[in-house]
Protein backbone atom coordinates (compact mmCIF):
# COMPACT_ATOMS: atom_id res chain seq x y z
CA UNK A 1 0.00 0.00 0.00
CA UNK A 2 1.25 3.49 -0.87
CA UNK A 3 0.75 5.94 2.00
CA UNK A 4 1.52 9.60 2.69
CA UNK A 5 1.39 11.00 6.24
CA UNK A 6 1.52 14.71 7.02
CA UNK A 7 3.36 15.73 10.18
CA UNK A 8 5.11 12.38 10.45
CA UNK A 9 8.35 13.45 12.12
CA UNK A 10 7.18 12.94 15.71
CA UNK A 11 4.35 11.80 17.95
CA UNK A 12 1.46 9.83 16.49
CA UNK A 13 2.55 10.61 12.94
CA UNK A 14 5.95 9.07 13.54
CA UNK A 15 4.43 6.02 15.22
CA UNK A 16 2.12 5.54 12.23
CA UNK A 17 4.99 5.89 9.80
CA UNK A 18 7.07 3.33 11.71
CA UNK A 19 4.17 0.91 12.05
CA UNK A 20 3.12 1.07 8.40
CA UNK A 21 6.72 0.80 7.23
CA UNK A 22 7.32 -2.23 9.49
CA UNK A 23 4.45 -4.13 7.91
CA UNK A 24 5.74 -3.46 4.41
CA UNK A 25 3.78 -0.44 3.20
CA UNK A 26 5.55 2.23 1.18
CA UNK A 27 5.27 5.36 3.29
CA UNK A 28 6.23 8.96 2.63
CA UNK A 29 6.35 11.30 5.60
CA UNK A 30 6.11 15.06 5.54
CA UNK A 31 7.51 17.61 7.96
CA UNK A 32 8.26 21.30 8.05
CA UNK A 33 11.68 22.63 7.13
CA UNK A 34 14.67 21.05 8.80
CA UNK A 35 12.46 18.40 10.44
CA UNK A 36 12.15 16.57 7.13
CA UNK A 37 14.43 13.56 6.81
CA UNK A 38 16.03 12.14 3.66
CA UNK A 39 13.37 10.94 1.25
CA UNK A 40 10.67 12.92 3.03
CA UNK A 41 8.69 15.85 1.65
CA UNK A 42 9.12 19.25 3.26
CA UNK A 43 5.65 20.72 3.70
CA UNK A 44 4.08 23.46 5.77
CA UNK A 45 0.39 22.57 5.58
CA UNK A 46 -0.54 26.15 6.54
CA UNK A 47 1.15 27.45 3.37
CA UNK A 48 -0.92 26.85 0.20
CA UNK A 49 2.12 27.11 -2.05
CA UNK A 50 4.01 24.55 0.04
CA UNK A 51 1.11 22.09 -0.08
CA UNK A 52 0.69 22.56 -3.83
CA UNK A 53 4.41 21.83 -4.23
CA UNK A 54 3.92 18.63 -2.21
CA UNK A 55 1.29 17.47 -4.67
CA UNK A 56 3.61 18.14 -7.60
CA UNK A 57 6.54 16.45 -5.85
CA UNK A 58 4.50 13.33 -5.16
CA UNK A 59 3.93 13.09 -8.88
CA UNK A 60 1.80 10.70 -10.91
CA UNK A 61 2.01 7.68 -8.63
CA UNK A 62 -1.33 6.35 -7.32
CA UNK A 63 -1.93 6.88 -3.59
CA UNK A 64 -3.78 4.31 -1.48
CA UNK A 65 -4.00 6.29 1.75
CA UNK A 66 -3.53 9.90 2.79
CA UNK A 67 -3.25 10.43 6.54
CA UNK A 68 -3.88 14.06 7.51
CA UNK A 69 -2.09 14.08 10.85
CA UNK A 70 -0.32 17.46 11.03
CA UNK A 71 -1.81 19.55 13.80
CA UNK A 72 -1.18 22.11 16.52
CA UNK A 73 -2.60 22.76 19.99
CA UNK A 74 -1.35 26.21 21.02
CA UNK A 75 -4.12 27.29 23.40
CA UNK A 76 -3.49 25.03 26.40
CA UNK A 77 -4.02 26.99 29.59
CA UNK A 78 -5.61 30.00 27.92
CA UNK A 79 -8.23 31.82 29.98
CA UNK A 80 -11.53 33.02 28.58
CA UNK A 81 -11.24 36.37 30.36
CA UNK A 82 -8.00 37.48 28.77
CA UNK A 83 -6.68 34.73 26.48
CA UNK A 84 -7.37 33.15 23.10
CA UNK A 85 -5.90 35.98 20.97
CA UNK A 86 -7.03 36.25 17.37
CA UNK A 87 -3.64 35.19 16.05
CA UNK A 88 -3.93 31.81 17.78
CA UNK A 89 -7.28 31.20 16.13
CA UNK A 90 -5.84 31.96 12.70
CA UNK A 91 -2.73 29.83 13.27
CA UNK A 92 -4.66 26.83 14.57
CA UNK A 93 -7.31 26.82 11.87
CA UNK A 94 -4.67 27.28 9.15
CA UNK A 95 -3.02 24.01 10.22
CA UNK A 96 -5.83 21.89 11.68
CA UNK A 97 -8.54 22.70 9.14
CA UNK A 98 -7.30 24.49 6.03
CA UNK A 99 -4.18 22.33 6.01
CA UNK A 100 -6.33 19.20 5.87
CA UNK A 101 -8.36 20.56 2.97
CA UNK A 102 -5.29 21.69 1.03
CA UNK A 103 -3.58 18.33 1.52
CA UNK A 104 -6.60 16.42 0.22
CA UNK A 105 -6.97 18.83 -2.69
CA UNK A 106 -3.30 18.58 -3.68
CA UNK A 107 -3.26 14.77 -3.59
CA UNK A 108 -6.73 14.17 -4.99
CA UNK A 109 -5.45 13.14 -8.44
CA UNK A 110 -3.17 10.53 -6.85
CA UNK A 111 -6.01 9.27 -4.62
CA UNK A 112 -8.40 9.07 -7.57
CA UNK A 113 -5.99 6.89 -9.53
CA UNK A 114 -6.23 4.23 -6.80
CA UNK A 115 -9.73 5.02 -5.46
CA UNK A 116 -7.82 5.49 -2.23
CA UNK A 117 -8.71 6.52 1.31
CA UNK A 118 -8.34 9.66 3.42
CA UNK A 119 -7.84 9.44 7.19
CA UNK A 120 -8.23 12.69 9.13
CA UNK A 121 -6.83 12.80 12.65
CA UNK A 122 -9.34 14.87 14.59
CA UNK A 123 -10.18 14.42 18.29
CA UNK A 124 -13.08 13.65 20.59
CA UNK A 125 -12.44 17.21 21.75
CA UNK A 126 -14.16 18.25 18.52
CA UNK A 127 -17.41 16.52 19.45
CA UNK A 128 -20.31 18.91 19.96
CA UNK A 129 -21.97 16.38 22.26
CA UNK A 130 -18.87 16.21 24.49
CA UNK A 131 -18.21 19.88 25.27
CA UNK A 132 -16.85 20.53 28.78
CA UNK A 133 -15.20 23.86 27.91
CA UNK A 134 -11.54 24.84 27.85
CA UNK A 135 -9.10 24.71 24.94
CA UNK A 136 -11.67 26.60 22.91
CA UNK A 137 -9.54 27.14 19.81
CA UNK A 138 -8.32 23.55 19.58
CA UNK A 139 -11.81 22.17 20.19
CA UNK A 140 -13.32 24.45 17.55
CA UNK A 141 -10.64 23.53 15.02
CA UNK A 142 -11.14 19.81 15.57
CA UNK A 143 -14.91 20.25 15.28
CA UNK A 144 -14.30 21.98 11.97
CA UNK A 145 -11.97 19.18 10.84
CA UNK A 146 -14.70 16.67 11.70
CA UNK A 147 -17.27 18.66 9.72
CA UNK A 148 -14.86 18.96 6.81
CA UNK A 149 -14.18 15.23 6.85
CA UNK A 150 -17.84 14.30 6.80
CA UNK A 151 -18.55 16.68 3.94
CA UNK A 152 -15.54 15.40 2.01
CA UNK A 153 -16.89 11.87 2.53
CA UNK A 154 -20.08 12.90 0.75
CA UNK A 155 -18.22 14.74 -2.02
CA UNK A 156 -15.70 11.97 -2.70
CA UNK A 157 -17.93 8.90 -2.43
CA UNK A 158 -18.90 9.08 -6.13
CA UNK A 159 -15.16 8.99 -6.94
CA UNK A 160 -14.75 5.81 -4.89
CA UNK A 161 -12.68 7.58 -2.21
CA UNK A 162 -13.58 6.82 1.42
CA UNK A 163 -12.93 9.31 4.24
CA UNK A 164 -12.66 8.49 7.94
CA UNK A 165 -12.24 10.82 10.90
CA UNK A 166 -10.41 9.45 13.93
CA UNK A 167 -9.63 10.19 17.57
CA UNK A 168 -6.26 8.57 18.33
CA UNK A 169 -6.85 8.48 22.08
CA UNK A 170 -4.99 10.40 24.75
CA UNK A 171 -1.45 9.60 23.67
CA UNK A 172 1.88 10.18 25.41
CA UNK A 173 3.37 12.70 22.99
CA UNK A 174 4.59 16.29 23.26
CA UNK A 175 0.99 17.35 22.64
CA UNK A 176 -0.68 14.76 24.88
CA UNK A 177 1.77 14.98 27.77
CA UNK A 178 3.45 12.40 29.99
CA UNK A 179 0.26 11.60 31.94
CA UNK A 180 -1.63 10.40 28.86
CA UNK A 181 -3.11 6.90 28.70
CA UNK A 182 -1.62 5.42 25.54
CA UNK A 183 1.80 4.68 24.15
CA UNK A 184 2.10 6.06 20.60
CA UNK A 185 2.75 2.58 19.17
CA UNK A 186 -0.49 1.27 20.72
CA UNK A 187 -2.50 4.18 19.35
CA UNK A 188 -0.88 3.75 15.94
CA UNK A 189 -1.67 0.03 15.81
CA UNK A 190 -5.32 0.76 16.54
CA UNK A 191 -5.46 3.50 13.95
CA UNK A 192 -3.88 1.29 11.31
CA UNK A 193 -6.64 -1.26 11.89
CA UNK A 194 -9.22 1.51 11.47
CA UNK A 195 -7.63 2.66 8.22
CA UNK A 196 -7.65 -0.90 6.89
CA UNK A 197 -11.34 -1.31 7.77
CA UNK A 198 -12.40 2.00 6.18
CA UNK A 199 -14.53 1.57 3.06
CA UNK A 200 -17.27 3.33 1.14
CA UNK A 201 -19.72 1.51 3.40
CA UNK A 202 -18.25 3.29 6.45
CA UNK A 203 -17.14 6.57 4.88
CA UNK A 204 -17.72 9.57 7.12
CA UNK A 205 -17.18 7.53 10.30
CA UNK A 206 -15.96 9.25 13.49
CA UNK A 207 -14.20 6.64 15.62
CA UNK A 208 -11.50 6.24 18.21
CA UNK A 209 -8.39 4.10 17.80
CA UNK A 210 -10.29 1.04 19.10
CA UNK A 211 -13.12 1.41 16.59
CA UNK A 212 -15.67 2.89 19.00
CA UNK A 213 -18.01 5.45 17.46
CA UNK A 214 -17.78 8.93 18.98
CA UNK A 215 -20.82 11.13 19.51
CA UNK A 216 -20.94 14.03 17.10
Amino acid sequence: MRVLITGANRGIGRALLDGLDARGDRVTGTARGADAGPGWLRVDVADPASVAAMGRAFGEEPLDLLVCNAGVYPDKGQRLADGYPAGLWAETFAVNVTGVFLSVQALLPALARRRGKVAILSSRMGSQALAPGGSLIYRASKAAALNLGRNLAAELAPEGIAVGIYHPGWVRTAMGGAAADLDPAVAAAGLMARFDALSLATTGCFEDHAGRAILL
